[in-house]
């Protein structure tokens, strides 16, 4: 049986390249193809697909609000990031969000054939460099200093919400992207802004750029 591929990312003609890769191995199916963290969401719901190739910076929803509201509806489905960013508090950060893989753009298409069937096989797949940064930043102690980033005790919700007020959404935008009320979307940027002892929106997206959670 074929494994069931998703890809995520918003430019289409990276998406047809993958697909035009893809195609070429006969234990692969790319089922569907999303172009924001949204889209992905709805897509995996109607498709179920077995691996998702996700994306990190995309309009609206993310990549990582994106894989945490995937895992927490469908916690089988296998998350594996797709990106140009190499950087230690990225990994991490979507290591924690339940990911089993992390592969960089750059990697050869055997390596990312590799990659999804790795993680499709209950295992796992960091890209040799990726690799490379969590050890190092386990052996000189950083990181469980970013495991005590005040943005790991923000819930999922009020991490989605963060991102989209970070780039300028307003509650409206926000409540119609996640499918809340604009009450409720209120209501998260309160919290959140609370917890992060954070008093203006210019001090949020200070936080946010610090954090890498917008570019």
């Amino acid at each position: 049986m074929a494994i069931k591929v998703l890809i995520v990312d918003d430019h289409a003609l990276f998406r047809e390249g993958i697909r035009a890769l893809l195609t070429r191995y006969d234990d692969l199916e790319v089922v569907g193809e999303a172009a924001d963290g949204r889209e992905a969401i709805d897509q995996v719901t109607k498709l179920s697909p077995d691996v998702v190739m996700m994306d990190i910076a995309m309009p609206g929803l993310g990549g990582l609000e994106a894989t945490l509201e995937i895992k927490r509806l469908f916690p089988q489905v296998k998350i594996l990031i797709l990106t140009q960013y190499d950087n230690q508090e990225y990994v991490y950060r979507f290591l924690k969000a339940g990911v089993s893989g992390y592969v960089l753009k750059r990697a050869a298409g055997t390596e990312l054939v590799a990659a999804i069937r790795a993680v499709y096989h209950q295992g796992t797949f960091l890209h040799p460099d990726v690799a490379h940064a969590v050890v190092e930043g386990y052996l000189d102690g950083t990181q469980p200093a970013q495991y005590e980033d005040p943005y790991e005790k923000l819930t999922d919700r009020e991490k989605q919400v963060l991102k989209l007020v970070a780039e300028g959404k307003t509650n409206k935008e926000i409540a119609e992207i996640l499918g809340i009320s604009v009450k409720t979307a209120m209501g998260h940027r309160a919290n959140l802004m609370a917890s992060l002892g954070i008093h203006n929106k210019a001090e949020l997206v200070r936080f946010a750029l610090q954090r890498g959670i917008i570019a």
